[in-house]
């Protein structure tokens, strides 16, 4: 009786042994950061002895009274050579299949999530996707009130049985930029389809800057109304229903869409919801850079969207504590949205160009090949293409051009009005005859069509129908017909000189 006596009050204290744990990102397959410090983090019991071991260097920490222990691997050269990362403790953990190269965090909403296998020539880029220096980690759907400290995922290595789910947009960056540098590449995937810019804020943005905070103070009011608003959808699903059971009882047909339930508490609509569930856990993760896509479901509220990435942009880097880490974004397709004249997706394009002003970032323009009818155009290929020529150019100072002809200035010439740009990229080059969606305008701003032809390095706009020209646009409309490229095959991005 007396052992098991001691057996009983023994259990407790053997079961409350905390195992030595890692942040998720350390599993088998996982690419680590090249050439700056790696920080390697997880939990185990307080005061516990930890030892981390990776490629013949130890380094020894303690947890601290939380139970949370950190240490900083020095700068590693790229490698594709499988190692081994040993964690000691208690208990002993062995990540395998680790390399180093360069590591890209993905986020925004569903054209980033828009996997591999939705896109054009799905089965080729599928069958033909076996390139184990490509990896990524997709990390688990997550809101969160509250910054968190673990998110769900694991790496794949690309190949025609996983690549298939991969982002598309980030596969064919990693594809691209890990054939030409000759490093692994990793890829950390952070994103969700139909999410507001609000719901990637970090809690420096919602507290300390004047977008953000608005976009706090909005959600609020949304969970102030939302009882009330409960109550109405609940009273407008039973009607819904109950016609939807009507036209069955008849035989007839129901076209009807079923009520969209209020945004409330858990939605992937709360302001910072996901910075918290889903890029918090993974800071501070050492990565190469940014990659974001996302701006369609802002397009209603556009004209806000300048502070919010502006700021989304410069606390993400805060965030991860590792400077101006390299922030470069896909530029909203042609999309027909709420008509393909109308011009919010014009705004929210000039917001998104707007953050071109912070250090390291760049834009992939792309009025030239979205689909009009689709807001999840399929050539995922050619956007990666753009987003890695950025990188090359501007991450790995390679020579090569990566940006379409951007407008400078513009000057009164006679009855016209000349254009001048930058990154003319061997020259300009009308892709359409004769050059489409130019629009000018005299002092009253009444804007009408206009006749472009490119001269040298610039473009004259005129129209009879404004012998005084002052303004002018170009592409400024949902979905524009880009006509204007430079003879590297980049588009110029949409812009208007009036203000």
């Amino acid at each position: 009786m007396k052992s098991l006596i001691s057996a009983l009050v023994l259990m407790p204290l053997a079961t409350a042994v905390a195992d030595v744990t890692l942040a998720p990102p350390f599993a088998d397959h996982a690419v680590l950061q090249r050439d700056k410090e790696v920080p390697v983090w997880g939990t185990a019991d307080p005061a516990e002895k930890i030892k981390v071991t990776f490629k013949g260097k130890t380094l020894e920490t303690t947890a601290d009274a939380g139970g949370k222990w950190l240490v900083k691997l020095a700068p590693l050269a790229a490698s594709g050579e499988p190692a081994e990362l040993v964690v000691a403790g208690k208990n002993t953990l062995t990540i395998r299949d680790v390399v180093v190269g360069d590591v890209w965090f993905c986020s925004g909403q569903s054209n980033m999530a828009f996997p591999v296998s939705q896109g054009r020539d799905a089965a080729a880029e599928t069958a033909a996707g076996n390139f184990p220096l490509v990896r990524e980690f997709k990390v688990g759907s997550k809101v969160s009130d509250v910054p968190a400290d673990v998110a769900t995922g694991q790496w794949q290595v690309a190949s025609p049985a996983t690549v298939g789910e991969f982002t598309a947009v980030g596969y064919f960056f990693a594809r691209d930029l890990s054939q030409e540098m000759k490093v692994p590449v990793g890829l950390m995937n952070a994103s969700r389809g139909g999410t507001y810019i609000e719901s990637w804020l970090s809690p420096l943005s919602l507290e300390k800057d004047a977008a953000g905070a608005g976009a706090k103070k909005r959600w609020q009011k949304t969970l102030e109304a939302f009882p009330k608003n409960r109550e109405a959808f609940a009273a407008t699903l039973a009607a819904w229903k109950s016609r939807s059971a009507e036209a069955a009882a008849k035989g007839e047909p129901f076209t009807e869409r079923e009520p969209k339930r209020p945004a409330g508490p858990g939605d992937k609509d709360t302001a910072g919801g996901l910075f918290n569930g889903m890029v918090h856990p993974l800071v501070p993760y050492a990565v190469r850079g940014f990659l974001w896509y996302q701006g369609e479901a802002n397009t209603p509220r556009a004209r806000e969207y300048s502070g919010l990435f502006n700021s989304l942009i410069v606390r993400w880097r805060e965030s991860f504590g590792q400077g101006d880490l390299p922030f470069y974004w896909v530029q909203l397709p042609n999309y027909e949205n709420s008509g393909v004249d109308n011009t919010e997706r014009a705004e929210l394009r000039a917001a998104q160009a707007s953050a071109l002003a912070l250090p390291a970032t760049g834009q992939a323009v792309t009025i030239d090949i979205g689909e009009v009818k689709d807001n999840h155009p399929k050539n995922k290929q050619e956007v990666g293409r753009r987003l890695a020529l950025i990188a090359k150019a501007k991450t790995y100072q390679k020579a090569v051009e990566y940006s379409g002809p951007q407008f400078v200035r513009a000057e009164r010439d006679g009855n016209a009005m000349r254009l001048h740009f930058e990154n003319p990229g061997g020259g300009l080059e009308a892709k359409v005859q004769p050059m489409k969606d130019f629009q000018i305008a005299g002092a009253d701003k009444k804007f009408v069509p206009a006749e472009a032809e490119i001269s040298g390095d610039t473009v004259v706009v005129k129209s009879a129908a404004v012998p005084e020209p002052a303004f002018v646009r170009y592409a400024w409309r949902n979905a524009p017909e880009a006509s204007l490229f430079n003879k590297a095959g980049l588009p110029a991005a949409p812009f208007r000189t009036d203000p």
